[in-house]
């Protein structure tokens, strides 16, 4: 495995910082927090494959910031999301309805296959990583981050009672606001972890494991991956990039 340095892009301190300060946006201003993350995310996989012309779908794609920052970096560039709001064939955002675990598109279609923040929302969020290695073309990528589910923000809006159990935070909530959390855990939040993503990645057959990395840390944090039950509580998200055969 190598580590993604390729380019402008690098795994700094200075940008994990940079990162860590936009976060605190995010609900009160998520227009600005999602132009941050949708410009590195798009920097980050631009390091690992060249983007200037390649077709690219993004799974999971939501509101069309990706797609803008995706388009900048000369993508072609087409989304899949389960909602039917979200859907649309205008200028750059190429968007249809469907789902993650049984992608509606055919065999060896992309070059690029891209999800960020999906699998923890998804009940088999490793069929939604087969079905992304399956619709790209040999020696072509797919790139999957997920939040992991003992992390800081695992538990989403419900963090950080997450900690003593999915069920027992929800309800919580639920006492406090008066109503569900966005993300209900057992419905729409599931407890995705490092140790998922280590297994799938590396005994998955029909691809090389390029990169198995903590997104949002600096270089030296790497090791944290290495240390069973740290880096369950410090990886905060989890990118894993494979090559298929």
């Amino acid at each position: 495995m190598r580590g993604a340095s390729s380019g402008a892009w690098a795994p700094t301190l200075r940008r994990s910082v940079h990162l860590l300060r936009e976060f605190r946006h995010e609900q009160p201003d998520p227009a600005r927090f999602y132009r941050v993350l949708a410009q590195d995310s798009a920097d980050m996989l631009a390091s690992y494959v060249p983007l200037q012309g390649s077709l690219m779908l993004d799974v999971g794609g939501g509101p069309g910031y990706f797609a803008d920052a995706f388009a900048r970096a000369g993508a072609t560039y087409y989304s899949v999301d389960v909602d039917s709001d979200l859907a649309d064939d205008t200028g750059r955002r190429r968007r249809v309805v469907g789902s993650g675990t049984e992608l509606p598109f055919r065999t060896g279609a992309f070059d690029v296959a891209y999800s960020s923040n999906v699998l923890e929302h998804v009940s088999d969020p490793w069929r939604v990583a087969e079905e992304m290695l399956r619709v790209v073309r040999p020696g072509g990528l797919a790139f999957i981050s997920y939040t992991v589910w003992y992390g800081p923000w695992g538990g989403h809006e419900t963090a950080p009672w997450h900690f003593l159990g999915g069920h027992r935070a929800r309800r919580r909530y639920v006492r406090r606001h008066g109503v569900e959390p966005k993300n209900r855990f057992g419905e729409s939040l599931f407890a995705v972890t490092v140790r998922d993503g280590m297994d799938w990645a590396r005994g998955e057959g029909r691809g090389e494991l390029l990169d198995l990395t903590p997104r949002y840390n600096p270089r030296w944090a790497r090791f944290l991956l290495r240390v069973p039950l740290l880096r369950e509580v410090a990886t905060w998200n989890l990118v894993i990039v494979v090559r298929k055969h």
